[in-house]
C-alpha cells in the first residue's frame, strides 16, 4: 500500500534538498519511492510542478524509434519517425502516472508564494532510519496518509532541530 505525505517549505531549493535527501536513502534501500514531486508556487501564484519524468519527452522519443521503424518498412523512415515522435509526444502529455497532477496543484495553492511543496508517494521505508534521516529538515506537514502514531513522529522528525 501506498502512502502519501505533503511538506510545505519556504523555498524551492529546500524542497529540492529534501527530495535529493529521500533519493540518496531510496539507494540505500531505506525508502522506496513511487514519486516524488516538488510544486513550485511563483510570485504571481502560478503552480509548476517539477517532476521526475517528463511524459511528453519520453514519449516522443519512444515514439520517434518505433516509427522511424515502421517507417523503414514502407520505406520512409524521417516521416514515420516524425508522425512516431508527434504522436508519442501527445500520448506522453495524456498520460499520467504516480500522483495526480490537479491534486498536487490544488494542494499547492495553500504554499505561500516563492514557497514549494514536495509530494512523496511512499510505497515502504525502515520507519526509524527515513525519520532520523529527515531530523531537522524544517517544513509543515500539510497533508499525509500515515497513521496518527507515523503522522506525530513525521512532524517531530522534521521539526526536531528548529525547536532545540
Amino acid at each position: 500500500m501506498n502512502d502519501l505525505l505533503v511538506i510545505a517549505f519556504p523555498s524551492e531549493a529546500k524542497a529540492e534538498g529534501v527530495r535529493q535527501k529521500l533519493f540518496q536513502m531510496q539507494k540505500e534501500y531505506l525508502i522506496e519511492m513511487g514519486d516524488a514531486v516538488v510544486a513550485v508556487k511563483d510570485a504571481e501564484g502560478h503552480v509548476k510542478l517539477n517532476q521526475l519524468f517528463n511524459t511528453t519527452a519520453i514519449g516522443g522519443v519512444s515514439g520517434m524509434f518505433w516509427g522511424a521503424l515502421i517507417g523503414m518498412i514502407f520505406m520512409m523512415p524521417l516521416a514515420g519517425a516524425a508522425l512516431g515522435a508527434a504522436s508519442g509526444a501527445v500520448s506522453g502529455a495524456l498520460t499520467d502516472f504516480g500522483i495526480d497532477d490537479k491534486f498536487m496543484k490544488e494542494v499547492a495553492e495553500v504554499v505561500p508564494p516563492g514557497g514549494a511543496a514536495l509530494f512523496v508517494l511512499v510505497r515502504k521505508m525502515t520507519a526509524d532510519k527515513v525519520l532520523e534521516g529527515l531530523q531537522g529538515a524544517g517544513g509543515t506537514v500539510l497533508r499525509t496518509s500515515f497513521d496518527r502514531t507515523m503522522d506525530q513522529a513525521i512532524r517531530a522528525a522534521l521539526s526536531a532541530h528548529s525547536a532545540s
